[in-house]
């Protein structure tokens, strides 16, 4: 049986320096929120490096159209085609950006209409240009969520005015967020403050600008997209890249959400840095091959594994090999020999394949014949 080798100050060599300003606990930066519930998570690694009540379920009220927004870009193909605007979106209560009846609009810009200025009719639109229906669309909503990594939520509309049993959760809200920040259509849409669609009829075009204010006030701010309702109370996710590290801050039911927001994402980029856990070519451990010239070879990852570290966490670091089945020559750089799981404070947090760095030819005739010759004598 192979067994894989991995040695942890390899991987402790790896390290970057990380931030050295003063540390705010994660007890002190709930404490900077008014919100029911709030959850700040780094979006490529999912880590929660903030929360206060994040499980607690409420409605998202206009957070919702993030979710609607991922599921129209995943599923409706051309984003370019333009579609007549159905009835029911014509004169929907709430934000709008006033479609007609009859009007023709882009998906695009209908996705625009969504995600800057809210319009509840633009949510209708597409869910139906989507999936013909609002019912149906809910059903796209819900599998789009969980796909995300949602599993505590409940969608009923596209546009998050209240409705019964339409409820997420901060933690949900900030899952859902980051999975939709890693597509770059959606990514692009969130972080425009101002877009101009041609208004079918009239000789100069449709404006619509972003409701998202710390897009021109917070240093790196990034999306996404803010909400209300009398039910639901003040809802904002917001989202922000400095330093390679991109955070999203989901809060539901608070009022100074904008400045809440910022508060805790300040904290976040002070606190947390991101760190090279697995360096790419870098020797990792050994893998053990049969039928072989050479009895191990060196194994590594394919791709650098960052994660958010606040100071003094790189000493917690640590890890578990996982053992493959038995390796037999021809082994060449780029095979796969294995994968090792990285723990931070003997909790798993994520894991890495691991491919041979370097070669290992297999045993010749003559290799064979010397061995045999080597235990005769």
């Amino acid at each position: 049986m192979a067994s894989v080798i991995v040695s942890t100050m390899a991987i402790l060599s790896g390290f970057i320096g990380v931030n050295t300003d003063t540390i705010t606990t994660e007890a002190q930066a709930a404490a900077q929120t008014s919100a029911t519930g709030m959850a700040l998570l780094e979006v490529s690694t999912g880590r929660v490096l903030y929360q206060k009540n994040m499980h607690t379920r409420r409605a998202p009220a206009s957070t919702t159209k993030i979710l609607t927004a991922i599921a129209v870009i995943e599923n409706c193909g051309d984003l370019s085609k333009l579609h007549k605007i159905p009835d029911s979106a014509v004169g929907v209560e709430g934000s709008s950006i006033y479609l007609e009846r009859g009007e023709e609009m882009s998906v695009r810009d209908l996705l625009y209409g969504l995600m800057l200025q809210s319009g509840n009719d633009c949510a209708e639109a597409l869910a139906i240009i989507t999936s013909g229906s609002k019912e149906k669309f809910a059903e796209l909503m819900n599998i789009t969520a969980k796909k995300a990594g949602a599993l505590d939520s409940n969608f009923v509309t596209p546009h998050g005015l209240d409705a019964e049993g339409h409820m997420t959760t901060a933690y949900d809200l900030a899952k859902i967020s980051a999975y939709a920040l890693k597509n770059e259509e959606f990514a692009k849409i969130a972080k425009t403050q101002k877009h101009s669609a041609p208004w079918q009829g009239r000789d100069y075009d449709r404006v619509i600008t972003n409701k998202n204010r710390l897009l021109r006030s917070f240093e790196g701010c990034d999306g996404v997209k803010t909400g209300f309702t009398r039910k639901a109370g003040r809802t904002f996710v917001s989202s922000a890249t400095r330093d390679g590290m991109q955070v999203v801050c989901a809060v539901l039911n608070c009022g100074p959400m904008f400045e809440d927001c910022a508060r805790l994402m300040d904290s976040a980029f002070n606190e947390f840095n991101m760190v090279e856990v697995l360096i790419k070519g870098a020797k990792i451990g050994e893998v053990e091959v049969l039928e072989a010239r050479v009895a191990k070879v060196a194994c590594g990852v394919g791709q650098p594994y960052r994660y958010p570290l606040r100071r003094g966490e790189e000493d917690k670091i640590s890890t578990r090999p996982i053992t493959p089945v038995p390796l037999t020559a021809p082994i060449a750089v780029g095979d796969e020999t294995g994968s090792v799981e990285i723990l931070l404070d003997n909790e798993v947090i994520g894991e890495s394949k691991l491919y041979a760095i370097e070669s290992a030819e297999s045993l010749t005739m003559w290799d064979r014949l010397k061995d045999i010759a080597g235990k005769w004598s």
